[in-house]
């Protein structure tokens, strides 16, 4: 059976549903609480009212305000909410992402502020506790931070594993499934083998596909099952044995650094992968992007 497609979600579905503040101020609202909670304060079950010109709802019996933003990552900013939740939209509508400097240019704030946004944004798009199992690939990739960094590169003749100025990031990809990629010091085994350990569920059968880095030999001794392809041999598929998906990520992060953001310092590469990987991740839903990354709004404080 065909897995559905993801459902489009286009600026006219934005604009209708979000049309202003209120519209956006309403929907947290709605995400948090229903039209009665307890109140922390008078703790009586009761409505609670809109208060004009400003972002709370008050307790129709003792007054106690609420803030739907409280906790989130909207709290307390002077940004309006329409802003916030059209950056939200962009920012989840490419597989590529969008630059701070077009949000910039879209919504009419300064840098400082489209940054702060757009860094705001990417945490939501942090996935945690990531499990994988049945067949998964791991690789390592070496990403260009500065400028100075690749011209240093182009002068030693070097690219890839043993470049110089270059951030290692490792990854591992279950076929048909999600990914996971992490900035690491190096590719030691020391450093790749409690990654794998921590991210690959050790069941029976649980197989592991690598290139033939050294530090992958030792992957069957954790307990996993290890297919290697030889690319040194200009191999890539041998036997049902590739890292083909991780390889998919991998390009799918550097189009996005080098087309749109050109270069990443290593002190924010972490945050700028999880953002990759998150749209990685929920390339096959069903439901839009949008609509998932913008759910995990309310959720990011307590509800009070």
């Amino acid at each position: 059976m065909t897995k559905p497609a993801m459902r489009k979600y286009t600026l006219k579905d934005f604009e209708r549903a979000f049309p202003d503040e209120d519209a956006c101020l309403e929907w947290i609202r709605q995400q948090r609480w229903p039209e009665r909670i307890e109140c922390p304060s008078c703790h009586r079950e009761n409505k609670f009212h809109r208060l004009r010109n400003r972002k709370v709802y008050c307790c129709d019996y003792c007054g106690h305000m609420l803030s739907p933003t409280a906790g989130t990552i909207l709290h307390k900013s002077s940004t309006s909410l329409r802003s916030w939740f059209y950056a939200i939209f962009q920012m989840a509508q490419t597989r590529t992402g969008v630059s701070a400097a077009q949000l910039q240019r879209e919504l009419g704030v300064t840098y400082k502020t489209a940054w702060r946004m757009f860094t705001q944004i990417r945490k939501l798009m942090k996935e945690n506790g990531l499990v994988l199992f049945d067949k998964v690939e791991v690789d390592e990739t070496y990403v260009g931070g500065k400028d100075a960094n690749r011209h240093a590169n182009k002068r030693s003749g070097k690219s890839g594993r043993g470049a110089g100025g270059k951030t290692v990031v490792a990854g591992m990809a279950q076929r048909g499934g999600k990914a996971i990629a992490v900035v690491v010091p190096n590719a030691q085994a020391s450093t790749l083998l409690p990654l794998i350990a921590r991210h690959v569920r050790n069941d029976e059968g649980t197989t592991i596909y690598s290139d033939e880095l050294p530090s992958y030999n030792r992957v069957i001794d954790l307990g996993y099952q290890h297919e290697v392809v030889n690319h040194a041999a200009k191999v890539y598929v041998s036997s049902g044995a590739h890292t083909n998906s991780i390889e998919n990520l991998w390009s799918h992060v550097k189009r996005g650094i080098n087309g749109v953001h050109h270069s990443v310092s290593a002190k924010y590469l972490q945050n700028y992968l999880d953002s990759y990987v998150y749209r990685f991740n929920h390339r096959n839903d069903v439901a839009p992007m949008f609509e998932s990354l913008l759910q995990i709004v309310p959720s990011t404080g307590p509800s009070t």
